[in-house]
């Protein structure tokens, strides 16, 4: 098969929905993962109008017979997959430690921690089997890797614990030509990022407007870590805002 192929999860809106285009504009052909499939339909009918193909493939990725299904699609309709831009992920309410429900942390752990490992899984186990053998994970990071914003324990401690799944997959998928990277963003204007600019709390307490990048150079990021050969490796990349406080006292 000459296209290359590439699954999207959170492909709906925001960052997935940008690395997605750009991989269809690059001539991937790209499986659209989310939990709304109006998003992901929406998507692909623009792909096909622009003589791309895409696939839109309802996954909730907590639950691993939904990610199940995901991979079945693939194989069915492809037979391999080339590049996957593990993306899905929520956040949770700024509130005290003491006050974040329970629930509430056992939801951003099963998306964003747990529902990365059951793509990689799957992923690896495909690129294991094919032939040509191997392929390519990126994942999402985030700022937040490194360090945390005020009152966000969920999403930071998961974010943290990506960056533990990226070097597991780095070395355990070596002798499989599986290559996996990682990418932190920070501050890309999405509609989940858009509150950044009408300010959000800082660490000293107070709160201030943060800049923006276009989502677009989130996009064109990826699609050069994914365009790398297998002997090669994007291990780590931050694409931010160049003037958001990340880098020193802010």
């Amino acid at each position: 098969m000459s296209k290359k192929i590439a699954l999207v999860t959170g492909a709906g809106r925001g960052i997935g929905k940008a690395v997605s285009e750009a991989l269809l504009a690059d001539g991937y052909t790209v499986v659209l993962a989310g939990r709304n499939v109006e998003l992901l339909n929406a998507v692909a009918d623009a792909a096909a109008k622009a003589g791309q193909s895409a696939l839109a493939v309802q996954t909730d990725v907590t639950d691993a017979a939904s990610v199940e299904n995901l991979f079945a699609q693939i194989q069915s309709n492809y037979g391999r997959l080339d590049v996957l831009f593990n993306n899905a992920g929520i956040g949770a309410p700024a509130v005290d430690i003491d006050e974040l429900p329970i629930e509430t942390w056992k939801a951003v752990v099963d998306t964003n921690l747990t529902g990365m490992f059951l793509c990689i899984r799957a992923a690896f186990g495909m690129m294991k089997r094919q032939s040509p053998q191997g392929g390519r994970i990126i994942n999402n990071g985030s700022i937040s890797a490194h360090d945390p914003r005020p009152n966000s324990i969920a999403y930071t401690s998961t974010k943290h614990a990506v960056t533990g799944l990226t070097k597991s997959v780095s070395l355990d998928g070596r002798p499989y030509d599986i290559a996996c990277s990682q990418i932190d963003i920070g501050n890309a204007l999405t509609d989940m990022a858009a509150r950044m600019a009408k300010g959000v709390k800082q660490a000293n307490g107070t709160i201030a407007p943060e800049p923006l990048m276009d989502v677009a150079h989130v996009a064109s990021a990826v699609k050069y870590m994914a365009s790398l050969p297998l002997d090669a490796n994007v291990q780590f990349m931050t694409v931010m805002a160049t003037k958001m406080p990340f880098v020193g006292r802010g």
